[in-house]
């Protein structure tokens, strides 16, 4: 039987299991034909699954375990109710979405799943403040839960536009934009990179210099959702301040680099297998800030916008490349102990499959610009679907205890 300190990544990680499933299905849809699914809808369900049953669900109990330490089931007892309702809004959507669409029941989950991110800031903001001491690592998780919950403007702000029927498709993208932005730039970044700060920052000497940082990404942060719309008209200083963000990033995170190589020392106790995965998040993440960079080239972003598999392709490299793979690197340190080789085998083949899957978006992106198709491509992207799917059905074989297979 699974403790409780186990159960709620476990659950993550199924979460996770189930996106794959989604993706697959996506993917076999375009290649064959499967009439009863609504391919917009299910896409839906996948995407708003992936954000709240898998990276939130973790991330919640990542950071509650933050709290307290020597106190884990005591700090859960206090959250269940919050991890709990996050899990039945996350699966609300997971069915309701393909089945109606932006109907009521999703509309229901959605907003429900947003109360709950309202809730989980409120309490955990709290709980920080009550700290004992306090460290560098809590500036960034109160940014975390600050950046969820000021992603929902962009949520309400399209579904105002839905009801009001507003036909100016501009403020429908901006709407959406501003919900992704300040969720995978704002609460699973700032997040994962606390969960980063909270293994080295008592290595550090210099304290100052970690304020310094979390003020740099924090106030880039908000500029740097013109990133998102540099297909508008945009007013120079607007611009200015754009491409400002963009390198603040790339500079801050050398920064962070630099730390991290001048105190190795921090990193002696975690076994070469989660340094190897941190290591492909950290440069899944310096290529992520590049693009960044190079996006704000105007003919560049008129492309990068105008095709479909170069945006998908960017948010799996965020997604999949940064976040994902920062979450399981961090699991691995401080959660789970791989006392079985098909755990670690599930993560390979996981990884394998999204180096496959980026490297076929940036080729798809790359012919379409050139107007250039390349035979087989949805089935290659098919195939690498499925190793995603593989790679995680072994993971999560390999996360239940040895006894469990045994009977």
């Amino acid at each position: 039987m699974l403790s409780i300190t186990n159960k709620w990544l476990r659950i993550a990680f199924i979460n996770l299991f189930i996106v794959s499933v989604l993706g697959v299905i996506l993917r076999y849809k375009i290649v064959f034909s499967l009439p009863f699914i609504d391919q917009k809808n299910l896409l839906h369900g996948h995407s708003h699954f992936a954000f709240s049953g898998w990276i939130t669900q973790a991330l919640m109990y990542l950071l509650i375990r933050q709290l307290s330490h020597d106190k884990t089931a005591v700090v859960l007892q206090k959250y269940k109710w919050i991890l709990y309702s996050n899990l039945i809004t996350a699966y609300g959507m997971l069915f309701s979405f393909p089945l109606q669409g932006y109907g009521f029941y999703a509309i229901l989950f959605s907003t429900l799943s947003i109360l709950v991110s309202y809730w989980f800031a409120i309490q955990y903001w709290q709980d920080l403040k009550k700290q004992p001491i306090r460290l560098p690592s809590h500036k960034w998780f109160k940014a975390a839960v600050f950046f969820n919950a000021l992603s929902s403007i962009g949520a309400f702000s399209l579904a105002y536009i839905m009801v009001q029927k507003i036909m100016v498709q501009k403020f429908s993208l901006l709407s959406v934009y501003f919900f992704l932005h300040f969720q995978y730039n704002g609460w699973f970044f700032f997040a994962c990179f606390g969960l980063l700060i909270s293994i080295i920052e008592q290595h550090i000497l210099h304290q100052r210099l970690l304020k310094n940082l979390f003020l740099s990404f924090f106030i880039a942060c908000f500029p740097a959702y013109f990133l998102s719309a540099l297909w508008l008209s945009l007013p120079t200083v607007v611009f200015i301040m754009i491409i400002a963000s963009a390198l603040t990033q790339i500079i801050a995170w050398a920064v962070v680099v630099n730390i991290i190589y001048k105190n190795k020392t921090a990193f002696t106790h975690i076994n070469p297998f989660s340094k190897n995965l941190f290591l492909l998040s950290a440069l899944a993440l310096t290529l992520k800030l590049m693009l960044q960079l190079i996006s704000t080239i105007p003919s560049l972003s008129q492309l990068a916008f105008g095709f479909r598999p170069v945006v998908i392709g960017y948010l799996h490299l965020v997604l999949l490349g940064v976040i994902t793979i920062a979450i399981i690197s961090y699991s691995i340190i401080n959660e789970i102990k791989i006392t079985s080789p098909l755990f670690k085998k599930g993560v390979i083949i996981f990884i394998s499959g999204i180096l496959i899957n980026e490297v076929l978006l940036m080729l798809q992106g790359i012919s379409d610009m050139a107007y250039i198709g390349i035979p087989f491509i949805n089935e290659l992207l098919f195939v690498a679907a499925l190793i995603l799917f593989s790679g995680l059905l072994i993971l999560n074989i390999g996360l239940v205890p040895r006894k469990v297979l045994q009977r």
